[in-house]
């Protein structure tokens, strides 16, 4: 069972940047997927970004040009760097982990974007 911790998230104001932190209880290089998804109240949940364990990367459109996901295999943790934040992205975001078998989640963070 591997626990995923989210650190980073806290309120912003428009044009701020921020950067998330997913730390892995175990090692991430047998993880094929990991990833950052959010969910705005009323709405569901959806993928921000991922990057593959060869470190292929895929954005949802609506922040391409603005976040960037990397992983550390050495620390165990996946980054999620935010810049040019918009209101639109306040949300809860959650980290994820795949293997071929299975999928993990963490507790999520808290974003906030507002003046």
């Amino acid at each position: 069972q591997v626990q995923l911790v989210e650190s980073g998230g806290g309120f912003v104001q428009p044009g701020g940047s921020l950067r998330l932190s997913c730390a892995a209880s175990e090692s991430i290089s047998r993880l094929r997927v990991m990833g950052w998804y959010r969910q705005a109240p009323g709405n569901q949940r959806e993928l921000v970004a991922i990057i593959t364990h060869i470190g292929n990367k895929n954005y949802v459109d609506s922040v391409k040009g603005r976040f960037t996901i990397s992983r550390d295999n050495a620390k165990n943790t996946v980054a999620l760097q935010m810049n040019n934040l918009k209101p639109e992205d306040t949300a809860v975001y959650y980290c994820n982990a795949q293997t071929l078998v299975r999928e993990y989640w963490g507790q999520g963070t808290q974003v906030t974007v507002s003046s």
